[in-house]
């Protein structure tokens, strides 16, 4: 029962649409500019480093918060990792936007760092490397993804099928910027 209790309170946390919020402070939808993506690299891109640095962090926080409100009620660290789960949910599908939010990508990573910051450092480089060769944070972000499955594959079973799932959502999410990859017309990020 707890898994449910979990992903319901991730999902709340997750519903959080940061970049939705900022962009109605700067008096726009931004679903409705750039990519129409509500997430860190399209706000980067639109409103400019700062507002995407604040997107960014906040999306990360939420994962941390829910984890560890989770972790504490249930007693246990697979309560939190169902909490991020739940908070990537909310995140790409919130219910009051219609279930359009963004991608999950920070939400995520927030999820590796509460969870084992030292494996999530091993997720991060190889990410961090990723967007440094390509120049593309969707590049990055599917890397640093696919690697979830690979470095956690050491957990519990449930646990790694949780990644798993996590990695395998990334990659639906991404499916546009994965088709501009193949066909070379998928923006840099610097």
């Amino acid at each position: 029962m707890f898994r449910l209790y979990s992903i319901l309170i991730g999902y709340i946390f997750g519903c959080f649409q940061t970049s939705f919020f900022l962009g109605k402070f700067y008096k726009i939808d931004i679903r409705n500019y750039g990519s129409g993506n509500a997430g860190t690299t399209n706000v980067n891109r639109v409103l400019g480093k700062k507002a995407g640095i604040i997107v960014f962090i906040i999306d990360i926080i939420k994962s941390v918060l829910a984890y560890l409100l989770c972790k504490t009620l249930f007693k246990s660290d697979l309560a939190g990792i169902w909490a991020g789960v739940g908070v990537i949910l909310g995140h790409d599908f919130p219910f009051f936007l219609n279930f359009k939010g963004g991608k999950g990508i920070a939400s995520t990573i927030g999820l590796v760092l509460v969870f084992n910051w030292h494996l999530a450092f091993i997720a991060y480089v190889f990410g961090i490397a990723a967007v440094l060769i390509s120049r593309k944070i969707s590049v990055g972000s599917l890397v640093f993804s696919f690697s979830l499955p690979l470095i956690f594959f050491n957990c519990t079973m449930e646990i790694f099928l949780l990644f798993i799932f996590i990695s395998t959502l990334a990659f639906w999410q991404h499916y546009l910027n994965i088709k501009r990859i193949i066909n070379g017309n998928e923006p840099n990020f610097f």
